[in-house]
């Protein structure tokens, strides 16, 4: 044989590049994920309207930064419900997390306790509280209302005794917006993820799949209370000496109401585009809700932030801070703990530049920047 066709020895392997940006996490995600789970955690309600005009009003925000400040390395750690934290950021409570990679809630906790920032934990993840208040840091706990009044009672104890810093009650999920990625799926969780801090059984419908049904909108019609109102929030005000979040505001109106049930924050949020499909883009009206509460509480918004520039964006609207959520899942996806301490490096990494180049010293000098919505 011809020294020219031989076989050429193989070359070392390149390795995948680090992802450069929290999007890059997204395409790895989904090479790694059932195309089930990926629509699952990547989809929205209806047409999903809302979840894509979340990012198109991001993008319209333009940041008009200032120059000659003086700002050598801008400081990115700021204050959260009164307690320190690393960044303007906290984790977004995400049901069943591990969906996605088998430590689940313990890897993202204990991520974000790396990172220096909260980590909300889900009435309906898949670890139970007191492990996941052992494996995290600053852990806020976050309550779906039940149509048991004896299980949310329940749940409160055991958050306050696994030694949780705050307490966030989601009001946005009468009912669960209809998903049709999970409805065309027929998706149904798998037996080995469960609702860890619900009773045995007690997610049975979440388990059971039927044609041309999300198997978790029939389990959340079942146990969670379609019919909540500003007096249970009174009563839960009562039931906590922690500091009270009231997340899945949209309207200005019921974030002057929140105030007066003595919320400590609300979060402006339209559950990431996964409930009225037709709410309105977050960011859209962030500021509305910020002149409403008049500095009575503090306003942290999420649905649609994918990295740092989208941080600083929601604090030049008025935002104290912002939550992240799947990002996070696909950093989770893609490497387990590391994957997302990775990807909160990241996104520090992006927000110490976005204050630089806007010439903030600090979060609280991003507050004082100006806006202008562009085309």
């Amino acid at each position: 044989m011809a020294e020219d066709v031989l076989p050429k020895p193989a070359g070392p392997v390149a390795e995948p590049l680090a992802p450069a940006c929290l999007a890059d996490y997204a395409e790895r995600a989904r090479a790694v994920l059932p195309p089930e789970v990926w629509d699952y955690i990547d989809g929205g309600s209806g047409a999903e309207i809302t979840l894509a005009a979340n990012r198109r009003a991001l993008d319209r925000v333009a940041v008009l930064p200032r120059v000659l400040r003086g700002v050598p390395t801008p400081r990115t750690e700021t204050r959260l419900l009164g307690a320190p934290s690393a960044l303007p950021v906290a984790v977004a409570p995400i049901a069943y997390q591990r969906l996605v990679h088998p430590d689940g809630e313990l890897a993202l906790a204990a991520a974000a306790a790396a990172a220096g920032v909260p980590y909300l934990a889900s009435t309906l993840g898949s670890v139970p509280i007191e492990q996941v208040a052992k494996a995290g840091g600053s852990v806020w706990f976050q309550l779906y209302w039940l149509r048991d009044r004896g299980l949310v009672t329940d749940l409160l104890d055991r958050a306050h005794a696994a030694g949780c810093t705050a307490l966030t009650v989601t009001v946005d999920v009468p009912i669960l917006g209809r998903r049709l990625r999970d409805v065309r799926n027929a998706f149904a969780v798998p037996p080995h993820v469960v609702a860890a801090n619900l009773p045995a059984g007690r997610d049975d419908l979440a388990h059971t799949a039927m044609p041309g049904v999300s198997a978790i909108a029939a389990h959340t019609d079942a146990v969670f209370a379609p019919a909540l109102t500003w007096d249970d929030l009174d009563w839960l005000r009562g039931r906590t000496a922690l500091p009270l979040v009231v997340k899945g505001i949209l309207d200005p109106r019921d974030a002057v109401l929140a105030v007066g049930a003595g919320a400590d924050a609300v979060v402006v949020s339209n559950h990431g585009g996964r409930q009225l499909d037709g709410a309105p883009a977050t960011a859209a009206v962030l500021p509305e809700v910020v002149a409403a509460v008049a500095d009575r509480c503090e306003v942290l918004m999420d649905s649609g932030i994918r990295g740092g520039m989208d941080v600083l964006r929601a604090l030049a609207l008025g935002a104290n801070g912002v939550l992240v959520g799947r990002p996070m899942l696909w950093a989770l996806a893609v490497g387990g703990q590391a994957g997302a301490e990775a990807a909160l490096t990241l996104l520090a990494d992006e927000f110490r530049d976005a204050l630089a180049l806007a010439g903030c010293a600090d979060p609280a000098a991003a507050r004082e920047l100006s806006t202008r919505t562009v085309d």
